[in-house]
């Protein structure tokens, strides 16, 4: 099924060029999302300025473990295929947290008692936009208020994301994850 809006064609404006060649990997193709954004410099420069990709308070590990569970629970493959694709060995995750990101429940017997305070905080935004405070006690024992911080602008941003690539329907890039089926353990 075609996207329900087209990307831009090359060639782009030398700011989102510049913005393309510095996110991406050297050799591959921009995301569908990118060349969708690329539409209106204007939206585009706006997305690409609420990045948080570049360090901060947070490790590669709770990046990932945000973006990759908030994507899961919107249930954008697309964002969460290249989330995994790209950073889901970086940041350590075994096939079975790979699953349990889709599938599993933040005390799952895989996560760590800090991986599983950081899915708590997801689940509880995705569920109810706040955090309770046994929550957020757990959260200040692991992390500095700053990071608390970056974690909740983190998740907002991704759930934005979310929004963009289901509504629009992008089709899932070639190279990129697809969802774990559930296991017969994970069965509800």
């Amino acid at each position: 099924m075609p996207a329900r809006i087209e990307p831009a064609r090359p060639p782009f404006s030398p700011f989102i060029q510049e913005s393309i060649e510095k996110t991406m990997p050297q050799g591959v193709p921009a995301l569908s999302l990118f060349t969708t954004l690329a539409r209106d410099e204007r939206l585009f420069g706006k997305f690409f300025a609420a990045g948080l990709l570049g360090r901060g308070h947070l490790t590669l590990r709770q990046r990932e473990l945000i973006i990759d569970r908030t994507t899961a629970l919107c249930r954008s493959e697309y964002e969460w295929g290249v989330h995994v694709t790209f950073f889901g060995a970086r940041a350590g995750f075994s096939e079975e947290q790979i699953e349990a990101l889709v599938h599993g429940t933040p005390h799952d017997k895989c996560w760590s008692t800090e991986d599983s305070v950081v899915l708590q905080m997801c689940d509880a935004l995705h569920n109810d936009c706040d955090i309770d405070e046994d929550t957020w006690q757990a959260l200040r024992a692991h992390v500095s208020e700053e990071a608390i911080l970056e974690m909740l602008m983190l998740a907002g941003l991704y759930r934005t994301v979310s929004y963009l690539t289901n509504a629009l329907q992008l089709p899932l890039e070639s190279y990129a994850m697809r969802f774990p089926e559930r296991t017969a353990t994970q069965a509800p």
